[in-house]
């Protein structure tokens, strides 16, 4: 084992929104800092692809294998690279609204109510979406929450054809609005990411270093186990030894759980930060699924994300029980998260013989629906060995059903407010279950909050069980409303980054 000969003031593992937004914030404190990300930089061509064969690839899954709650294994849905999930999200900064804070009633059961509170983020949610650039709008939607400022840039414009769909939305009484959008608007990357907002900035920094191709594998704590003292790092097959006296993870909540309990010793035998036996519990992510309409005109495929819908946020006049989130995909040659699920134009093609992929991409109009999962202390992060475990059984999937069979009548009636027979086909995706390996907007496993005995990290992040551990993740999420995670992991992690300050 080769141990590093510098000491660093701050240790952050993983460089993706709570990690590479950290870095920036406390870059310019002038303290030695060290980012190990276990990827590499992301080749340009990864990012923003231009052709539509990567429907027929796996190209954003890990090589690794992780195994469900049957010992089968799997190949996640999640990215190494500097910048994490980020360089394959699709830039949708939303904001929580101002009632997930708050013990919310499913029909399946009680969503928690959070320690902090949607006032105490609000700040942060402003100052994030500035830092990540972020286009939109305020003032259409009935869920749209409090803001102290507007969006600091104006909406993205939808792509002309859409721009009908949008219209005949709104005429059934519905509330379409602006998504939300990190840009750049730089040519080579018109999304934003949290490599080209936090942590290129950061590498501005002198006393800022990062190390690539660095596998975090274990936290060593001191003697007396009330604080960790050291990462160990695996390095192009070498084994490395970082010490630091505060150590930050932003693994993604599925990695930053198993690292604690993979960290098990003499002093904390259930693995670190355990004490609650919560480490890798109440895992959460989206119930989701795609639609896609397949259109009489074609269009580019290649347009940005541009709305939302949230009328049916709470419920409607038949279910009075949240239902979700909904926001069109963008071009299908653009939309990278759309790569994983190639089935539904496989879907479209059986009914169009003579069409390509590539050309049913650019005829198609996407929609992804979300619905909240509700917290599970049975759906877990498990290891055994080197081997993970995603223990997972899907919740409040009548909620789900609900919003899907709802947006269904909408699509259906926009089309005749359109005058004519403007799409020929709609398929939906996947018709079930989501599958384990997808899992993206990934939550939950470290809660926090103020009794050591119900969560694993205080209001602050840090474990409760040692005093210079913190996780700043989506890892930290009582629950995970029905919106993508990324604004408020953003926002957390320049809150968290504040408290920092004082402490280093």
């Amino acid at each position: 084992m080769i141990i590093d000969d510098q000491h660093y003031d701050v240790i952050i593992v993983g460089t993706g929104a709570g990690g590479g937004t950290l870095a920036n914030r406390l870059a310019p404190t002038g303290k030695k800092i060290l980012i190990l990300e276990r990827g590499d930089f992301m080749p340009l061509e990864e990012q923003n692809r231009s052709n539509v064969d990567v429907f027929k690839k796996e190209r954003y899954r890990s090589s690794e294998r992780w195994y469900d709650q049957d010992g089968q294994n799997f190949s996640p849905q999640t990215n190494y690279a500097v910048g994490g999930n980020t360089k394959i999200y699709s830039a949708a900064l939303v904001r929580m609204r101002e009632k997930d804070f708050e013990a919310v009633e499913h029909q399946e059961g009680v969503s928690p109510e959070w320690g902090l509170k949607y006032q105490d983020f609000e700040p942060y949610y402003t100052e994030a979406e500035k830092l990540y650039m972020v286009h939109g709008k305020t003032g259409n939607d009935p869920s749209e929450p409090d803001h102290s400022e507007d969006y600091p840039f104006p909406a993205v414009e939808h792509e002309p054809e859409f721009q009908t769909i949008v219209e005949a939305i709104a005429k059934q009484g519905l509330h379409p609005t602006s998504l939300p959008l990190s840009l750049t608007r730089e040519e080579d990357d018109p999304t934003g990411d949290s490599e080209v907002f936090g942590i290129v900035p950061a590498l501005k920094h002198d006393n800022v270093t990062l190390k690539t191709s660095a596998k975090v594998v274990c936290l060593i704590t001191n003697s007396s186990g009330e604080a960790v003292r050291a990462v160990e790092a695996e390095i192009n097959g070498q084994s490395y030894l970082f010490f630091g006296d505060i150590i930050v993870l932003a693994c993604g909540a599925i990695n930053s759980a198993a690292l604690l309990l993979k960290s098990a010793n003499h002093k904390h035998p259930n693995g670190l930060a355990n004490s609650s036996d919560l480490v890798g519990r109440n895992f959460m992510k989206h119930n989701q699924t795609a639609m896609v309409e397949l259109s009489v005109n074609p269009n580019s495929g290649q347009f940005l994300r541009s709305v939302s819908v949230n009328d049916f946020y709470w419920g409607d006049e038949n279910f009075p029980y949240p239902m979700g989130h909904i926001e069109n995909t963008g071009g299908l040659l653009q939309d990278i998260i759309f790569a994983e699920s190639p089935p539904i134009l496989s879907v479209l093609a059986k009914g169009m013989p003579g069409f390509g992929l590539e050309q049913l991409a650019k005829r198609s109009i996407g929609w992804w629906l979300y619905t909240e999962t509700l917290p599970n202390a049975d759906n877990r992060v498990r290891v055994d060995g080197d081997k993970i475990y995603v223990d997972f059984t899907p919740n409040n999937s009548e909620a789900h059903d609900r919003l899907v069979y709802r947006w269904i009548d909408v699509l259906k009636a926009g089309e005749k407010n359109l005058g004519g027979s403007v799409f020929e086909k709609l398929a939906v995706y996947p018709r079930g279950e989501v599958p384990i390996q997808t899992v993206a907007n990934q939550c939950g496993t470290c809660r926090f909050g103020e009794d050591p005995q119900t969560s694993v990290l205080d209001l602050n992040c840090r474990t409760h069980d040692l005093e210079n551990l913190y996780v700043v993740d989506s890892s930290f999420f009582p629950s995970s409303s029905s919106v993508p995670p990324a604004l408020t992991i953003i926002a957390n992690a320049l809150r968290v980054g504040d408290h920092l300050k004082s402490k280093i």
